[in-house]
């Protein structure tokens, strides 16, 4: 292995280094009993020269039942702790995955995919569970066989002995010979499943359009390209595989067979005694499971290195967004929801045209604002830097003039309520979804925000009522109805300020209106996107953007007088009605 994935594993066992001390006392002590087992038998023959009496003989077995019984129980304790420590390895890695995962930014999410990193957080902590359990329990076993079975056959007769032991520099040279292209057909592997679990992914979530198109046949070509990529790939790894381990457990009977070879010639010379020579045959039988074992080991490591390698490079992923070491003293109860920006620019990683570029204005409280413009302006951006999702320079947006990167990401969060752009819903009943903002909310409370977002009456009509499953990702509903529960959810936390990114888009005009009429009566802070400028004529005052900066400020009133992008935006929206 390599020594960065060496010292990693190091890390995983350390916590738990008692049981890996007692896992390792244990097999020390099986071992211990394995060897001694042979020379008892050795003595026992050597010494139960006719005549002997029966009962010497029943002695002798009842002893070396004894002992193999006690050998027998050794090792399972020693199997039961060192792969309870895999277990537990496994648990603790899965956690941490997953704890930090959830610090990562949004954006981490669209450039890596989640088939991959679901692979990562199951199929390789597997790998490495098996790595701290089945591998390293087989190399200590191998350790203490080799160090406590070789001393004892020099004691019966070196130049025997080391006939015996003669092959086993052959079984290392293999096995280093092969252990680098197991390593790298092992990553082939990973990828490959990683890839296919990719597209399982996608395309469970996108079945509907699958079928809308008619496309089974290419989705069911692609997944069958992907598969045959990972048949591929899994038979290179066990062509190498069959081949390096039958060669390894091969040459570990050779010794066997060299033993009895030149065993029989010294027994007949009196080199050696007949105990002599069976002990020597136990021994060395001994060895040849964990030498044959070790081909399983190897792929252990190789699968283990890899897996290691590719989770750690998820923790290696440092959280952009994260709460300063000294946080602002901001009480998201009593904030106004006044939004200042000041200069605000922001460039995706990987562009080099600037998302928002200069954008310069003040949200006073309880005012209602629109902001609007065409596809690939920066609203979206604009309205996603609020929380902090996108990460942002310090002394540029201020909410209540305090810094938004200088305040608590719990405590700016807590002031904003926010609706994305995509309605996301878990699969799970309609009221968890409206209450997953607040999950101590009441029934009560829960049905008064359906009632503000103009669901109740729809929500009256379901089987289940509030306790219908809405199933995954809200399959089940319309698109109009996702947005309108995402609504509820956010209205429930009554934050000071609210954030829509086009969270209407799908609700029919009239609705749509009736809701923004509830929402200016609030005393909330409400920003908005929309592409319907008949919703945005509503706010108290709307933001024109275009390029990344925003062109045009005033009233729905004020725009129509200016020539200008809301004008010629206007126009079009009426001119599509009259079309329609």
């Amino acid at each position: 292995m390599a020594a960065p994935s060496v010292k990693q594993l190091l890390r995983y066992l350390t916590p738990h280094w008692r049981a890996i001390g007692a896992g390792t006392f244990a097999l020390f002590l099986a071992n211990a009993l394995g060897v001694y087992i042979p020379i008892l038998m050795r003595d026992s023959i050597d010494d139960l020269m006719p005549p002997f009496e029966a009962s010497d003989v029943a002695r002798i077995v009842v002893l070396i039942v004894v002992l193999a019984s006690l050998m027998w129980f050794i090792r399972m304790a020693s199997r039961i702790l060192i792969f309870g420590v895999g277990r537990q390895v496994e648990y603790e890695l899965k956690q941490k995955i997953f704890d930090h995962l959830l610090k990562l930014e949004p954006l981490y999410f669209t450039e890596n995919t989640i088939g991959d990193l679901i692979n990562r957080a199951t199929s390789d902590v597997d790998n490495i569970r098996r790595l701290v359990g089945f591998a390293v329990l087989s190399l200590i076993n191998t350790v203490f066989a080799y160090a406590l079975t070789i001393p004892a056959m020099f004691a019966l007769h070196i130049p025997l002995t080391l006939l015996a032991v003669s092959v086993y520099p052959l079984m290392l040279m293999s096995v280093n010979l092969f252990s680098g292209k197991l390593r790298d057909y092992q990553l082939e592997v990973q990828e490959e499943l990683s890839a296919l679990s990719e597209l399982v992914q996608e395309d469970m979530s996108g079945i509907s359009l699958i079928k809308i198109y008619s496309q089974e046949d290419n989705e069911r070509q692609a997944f069958q390209t992907r598969n045959q990529k990972l048949l591929q790939a899994n038979l290179k790894l066990a062509r190498i595989r069959n081949f390096l381990f039958p060669l390894i457990e091969g040459l570990a009977y050779l010794s066997l067979l060299i033993l009895l070879a030149f065993g029989t010639g010294l027994i007949q010379d009196g080199s050696i005694t007949i105990g002599d020579f069976i002990a020597l045959i136990i021994l060395v039988e001994r060895l040849v499971f964990p030498t044959a074992l070790l081909g399983f080991t190897i792929t252990a490591y190789q699968r283990g290195e890899v897996s290691i390698q590719r989770v750690e490079a998820i923790f290696h992923t440092t959280p952009k967004i994260l709460t300063v070491p000294q946080p602002l003293p901001f009480s998201p109860a009593q904030a106004t929801g006044k939004i200042t920006a000041r200069g605000l620019n922001y460039c995706y990683p990987g562009s080099d045209l600037p998302a928002l570029e200069q954008v310069d204005f003040t949200v006073y409280p309880g005012e209602m604002v629109a902001i609007v413009g065409p596809i690939g302006s920066g609203k979206s951006t604009l309205v996603n830097v609020l929380p902090r999702l996108l990460d942002i320079a310090p002394g540029q947006v201020f909410i209540d003039d305090y810094d938004i990167t200088q305040i608590a990401l719990s405590d700016l969060r807590s002031a904003i309520a926010f609706v994305p752009q995509e309605s996301f819903l878990f699969s799970t009943t309609i009221a968890e979804n409206i209450a997953y903002s607040d999950p101590s909310q009441t029934d009560t409370a829960i049905e008064q925000a359906a009632h503000q977002a103009h669901l109740d009456q729809e929500i009256a009509n379901f089987p289940q009522h509030y306790q219908t499953l809405v199933g995954e990702r809200g399959i089940t509903l319309s698109g109009g109805q996702r947005q309108r529960a995402a609504l509820a959810r956010a209205l429930i936390l009554d934050a000071p300020l609210l954030v829509l990114d086009d969270a209407l888009s799908s609700v029919d005009n009239q609705t749509a209106t009736r809701i923004l009429h509830y929402l200016a009566r609030r005393n909330n802070t409400v920003l908005f996107v929309s592409h319907q400028l008949s919703a945005a004529a509503q706010a108290d005052r709307i933001f024109v953007m275009d390029h990344g900066r925003i062109v045009q400020t005033g009233s729905h009133e004020e725009l129509l007088q200016q020539s200008g992008l809301y004008q010629s935006l206007w126009q079009q929206n009426e001119l599509e009605k009259v079309l329609s």
